[in-house]
C-alpha cells in the first residue's frame, strides 16, 4: 500500500518527533521496568470506580477502629472485660491518579521534585515509655 506523499511525510516526522519527544516520568509512571512484563492485573479505584493497573494505582493501606470515636467510651464502660481492645479494620486502597490528586491523596510535583523517588520522611507521634494504660 502506497501513502500519498503529503500523509507519508507527516508519519514520517511523526515517527521522528516519538523518538526526541522528552519523558515525563521513568517507566510513564508504572512501577516496572522497561521491557519486564506485558499486563498487570487491573483493581478498581476506590473514589472514582474506574479500573487502573495495579502498579500504577496510588497505593494506601488504611487502619481503622471499627467503632468511631464518638462511641469507643461508651463500649469501654459498658463492657465486662477490664482490659479489652477493641479490634481495628484494615484495608488496602487503590486510587487512579486523578482521584488521588482530586481527593488530595498525593500532590501534583515539580519536575525537580518528580526525579526523588524516596517516599517523604514519616512523622510519628513519640510515645512515652511512662505512659502505661
Amino acid at each position: 500500500v502506497t501513502l500519498h506523499p503529503s500523509i507519508a511525510s507527516r508519519t514520517d516526522a511523526g515517527q521522528q518527533l516519538d523518538d526526541n519527544m522528552p519523558k515525563k516520568r521513568r517507566a510513564n509512571g508504572r512501577n516496572k521496568p522497561a521491557g519486564a512484563r506485558g499486563h498487570v492485573k487491573r483493581v478498581f479505584c476506590e473514589a472514582s470506580g474506574s479500573m487502573v493497573p495495579k502498579d500504577k494505582a496510588v497505593k494506601r493501606f488504611l487502619v481503622r477502629n471499627i467503632v468511631e470515636s464518638a462511641a469507643i467510651r461508651d463500649l469501654q464502660e459498658s463492657c465486662v472485660y477490664d482490659s479489652y481492645v477493641l479490634p481495628k479494620l484494615y484495608r488496602k486502597v487503590y486510587y487512579c491518579i486523578s482521584a488521588a490528586i482530586h481527593s488530595k491523596v498525593v500532590r501534583v510535583r515539580s519536575v525537580e521534585a518528580r526525579r526523588i523517588r524516596e517516599p517523604p520522611k514519616r512523622v510519628r507521634p513519640q510515645r512515652n515509655k511512662d505512659d502505661k494504660k
